[in-house]
């Protein structure tokens, strides 16, 4: 098993000597350590475009069930949060390495003029597609005599 890479690491030339190194960077940003935070899964990615009616949000969230994902819209911020957890009662397992645990993450995007009752959010292959109406802003905006 000494042969063992986690995915994020290339064997080359190079870093032929760092293998002590970079061993030390996994126990220090191990789960052992820093409980909430970890390298490997800290967020998700999310692409935001937007027209003149709508925005459209589309997260990327492989293995997340719609049972684990909350959805909130707030004073304008849209807010996507996941919380997945990994039940295992097997108490003796021989695990090298594990990553799969309790993760949370959240992402919260500004959108000013999103319309509260207009949002609507689909999960399907493992990204979330959420589409918010924009509310129609009157113009506010008066012209002023000067006397």
């Amino acid at each position: 098993m000494a042969g063992l890479i986690p995915f994020n690491k290339r064997r080359n030339a190079l870093s032929a000597g760092f293998d002590d190194f970079y061993n030390a960077l996994d126990d220090f940003f191990s789960d052992n350590w820093f409980s909430n935070r970890s390298l490997m899964r800290d967020t998700f990615k999310i692409d935001v475009k937007e027209t003149e009616q709508d925005y459209i949000i589309e997260a990327e969230v492989p293995g997340a069930r719609k049972e684990q994902i909350d959805l909130s819209l707030n004073e304008g911020y849209l807010t996507i949060s996941i919380k997945k957890e990994e039940i295992n009662n097997e108490e003796n397992q021989n695990y090298i390495h594990r990553e799969r645990r309790l993760s949370s993450m959240s992402r919260s995007i500004r959108l000013a003029d999103a319309k509260p009752d207009g949002v609507k959010a689909k999960l399907e292959n493992g990204l979330l597609m959420i589409k918010v109406e924009k509310e129609a802003k009157p113009n506010n905006a008066y012209k002023i005599d000067i006397e």
